[in-house]
């Protein structure tokens, strides 16, 4: 996996759980679910990382 598509991976991925968490801290649906679409952005990322890796070995 390229370092900096992982990096930008988990970037997304984190910056997902903290809106989501923040999101059900202060009650707001809308922060909850762009965190939650921030987490599945960042999977999606990683995923397409990882099939690459698969295909080029």
């Amino acid at each position: 996996m390229a370092a900096n598509e992982k990096t930008q991976a988990k970037t997304e991925q984190a910056k997902g759980k903290i809106k989501e968490a923040a999101g059900r801290t202060t009650g707001n649906d809308r922060l909850t679910a762009e965190g939650r679409i921030d987490q599945a952005k960042g999977d999606a990322r990683e995923a397409k990382e990882k099939a690459k890796d698969t295909f080029d070995h």
